[in-house]
């Protein structure tokens, strides 16, 4: 069942179309991905279909009942709450559930008889809706988010968060809300590669709504959507399918283009060469083809795609590249790295992963010497030339063009042994030359990401150095990007959470784990991911084996209640938890089945439905609370 369609959408800014005639539709529970260059107005659709932005022409439809939340990049957050404030601000749908489920449960005392079974139906729809938003205690939903998504201040107010710690706030609120329709727009910046595989499993089990996601990360397109729509020049292809599935359709699309494209041309030139023979009669069968050779002379062929190109020239590398000697960093008097022991050899591409906050960035800043090591000794080569990207992208004056902020007072540029005009280096970054002339303030956030790019990779290095160079990037950037490093005869660090840019990148992982260790791992992310997992599995089975045995004198715990840490009262707790949570349930089923019952409304008594209802509530809560109780106790004994 369709959620939302639109039909016909146009959306122009200028002499620049970004939406020409697109039509889609949106159905109940289905996943749908939309990918498209930076600039393509990927964005600008999301809000129109939001409601947020109105559109040129066109029309949307929307299923009577159905909400829609949209988060976009840069999410608009009350300043004066604290981030749980603005999650809880999320259940919206479930507190109007509520209200109106209280509110029957007022008037049915006062119905009519033939009022009555109506206000039960709807007593029992709305109480469905509650369960299909969370139920009646919903807290512990909004905690279990915060913490996947790594909201590690949730009483701190949101105006003094990071732009970073916003948009997980946003994105919490987002998903708490549970609606009809879900947009998200770029959700995964800003995310650790945990939360984003937490957020994949969500999206995938957990959302039961429909969803339209704009992001580039490769990964999450081919394992959370069903569908993937394309916007390209102003129009919208459809492909089934995740990323994968995709790439080959458009490349079955565009070859077919192709060889339409060489038909026409073959008949071009037969027809031509026919009409310079310059027959002497023109009968009306000679003029029909004159017309047909005119019309195909008249069609335009498909324009073709463009790639962005990225390069940078190595310059000669020393012996001593970059070396750490247990190196210790500390903030604020907290230890982010002990005992850091690396060195970076010609070729190495490393990439850069672990939790947000846990010192990443800050290792490249010390590397670049802005900021002190606590102890130990880095060593940057003498021969060693850095490039340098921050996540936050500064340095560019968005009150600047793209071309000033880029060429400053060069007008050509050397690039691989040949000289460029900084306005043909400028269409390798895909910026023609009026778009050369908008300020960098208003330019998306992976224009912007690119105008960085173009401006670092002007200069030369032997190492280089990107902090989520991948955040807002399209796919053919990224792709550009990927194949710079890869083609580049100097050294990389790359801290990013983009798991399909590590495994094409990377030739070896630096992994931030917990109390400051950063172990080094050869390989791709995928080969990082599993030595880990062989590493934690032979710790577990070594300290299993440690374990002292038990004594002779006793007999040997019960494997069923006593293992994994159980204290005596935790075990007693757990063989009677179950009867306890079934007892609740039958108190649940009873008093709803009594609320249920329409001679209870016969009687007029209004105190004796709100007496139930309340006792109804409450033994909702007993049920969650029990349940919650008996997964912690599970999970300390080792079962689940």
């Amino acid at each position: 069942m369709p959620v939302l369609t639109a039909q016909h959408l146009s959306k122009s800014f200028g002499a620049r179309t970004l939406l020409d005639d697109v039509s889609l539709t949106l159905r109940s529970a289905e996943r749908v991905g939309l990918v498209g260059a930076n600039g393509s107005g990927k964005s600008t659709l999301a809000r129109i279909l939001a409601g947020v932005e109105p559109a040129d022409g066109g029309s949307i439809a929307q299923r009577r009942g159905a909400t829609v939340v949209y988060l976009g990049q840069d999410p608009s957050l009350p300043a004066d709450q604290t981030a749980r404030e603005v999650v809880a601000s999320g259940l919206t749908e479930l507190a109007r559930a509520r209200a109106r489920h209280e509110a029957l449960g007022l008037e049915l005392p006062q119905a009519s008889a033939d009022r009555t079974p109506a206000l039960l139906a709807e007593l029992a729809a709305t109480d469905a809706e509650i369960e299909r938003l969370g139920g009646w205690d919903v807290q512990h939903r909004v905690e279990s988010i915060m913490g996947h998504l790594g909201i590690a201040r949730p009483d701190a107010r949101v105006d003094a968060m990071s732009g970073g710690e916003r948009r997980r706030v946003g994105l919490a609120r987002a998903l708490v809300s549970r609606p009809s329709l879900l947009i998200l727009d770029e959700p995964t910046n800003h995310l650790e590669i945990e939360a984003i595989e937490w957020l994949e499993q969500f999206l995938v089990e957990d959302h039961e709504g429909a969803l339209l996601l704009i992001t580039h990360d490769r990964y999450v397109l081919d394992n959370v959507v069903q569908r993937t729509l394309e916007l390209e020049r102003g129009h919208l292809h459809a492909y089934e399918g995740g990323y994968e599935a995709y790439l080959e359709a458009k490349a079955e699309r565009e070859d077919f283009e192709a060889r339409t494209e060489q038909n026409r041309r073959n008949f071009l030139r037969r027809e031509l060469e026919w009409l310079r023979r310059r027959p002497k009669a023109r009968t009306g069968k000679q003029k029909a083809r004159i017309q047909r050779a005119e019309s195909a002379r008249a069609d335009r062929p498909p324009p073709e795609a463009r790639a962005a190109s990225m390069s940078l020239e190595a310059v000669r590398t020393g012996k001593t590249i970059l070396e750490l000697r247990d190196v210790a960093i500390e903030v604020g008097g907290r230890r982010l790295v002990t005992g850091l022991t690396f060195a970076l050899t010609a070729g190495d591409r490393v990439g850069i992963v672990g939790k947000n906050g846990s010192g990443k960035t800050t290792l490249l800043r010390a590397i670049l010497g802005e900021h002190p090591i606590a102890s130990g000794s880095l060593v940057v080569g003498q021969s060693t030339r850095i490039a340098f990207l921050d996540q936050e992208r500064t340095g560019l004056d968005p009150a600047l063009s793209i071309f000033d902020n880029v060429a400053g007072a060069r007008a050509r540029v050397e690039i691989g042994g040949r000289s460029l005009d900084m306005r043909s280096y400028l269409e390798q970054f895909l910026f023609d030359t009026d778009q050369q002339r908008q300020p960098v303030g208003s330019v998306s956030g992976g224009e912007r990401a690119r105008v960085a790019l173009a401006r670092m990779l002007l200069g030369r290095a032997n190492l280089v150095m990107l902090d989520e160079p991948t955040n807002d990037l399209d796919v053919s950037a990224l792709g550009a990007l990927e194949a710079m490093l890869i083609d580049f005869d100097g050294s990389a660090l790359v801290v990013t959470h983009d798991r399909w840019f590590l495994d094409r990148v990377a030739t070896s992982i630096l992994a931030f784990e917990d109390d400051g260790r950063v172990v080094h791992y050869p390989g791709s992310y995928d080969v990082y991911r599993s030595l880990r997992a062989a590493r934690d599995e032979e710790r577990a089975n070594a300290a299993a084996a440690a374990s002292p045995p038990p004594s002779r004198t006793q007999p040997p715990p019960q494997v069923d209640t006593r293992k994994k840490g159980l204290s005596w009262a935790e075990r007693n707790e757990l063989e009677g938890i179950m009867t306890r949570i079934a007892d609740a349930e039958g108190t649940v089923a009873r008093l709803e089945a009594e609320l249920a019952d329409p001679s209870l409304y016969a009687s007029g008594s209004g105190a004796d439905v709100k007496d139930r209802i309340t006792r109804l509530e409450r033994a909702r809560h007993d049920v969650s609370t029990l349940m919650e109780r008996w997964e912690q106790l599970e999970t300390k004994r080792g079962t689940i």
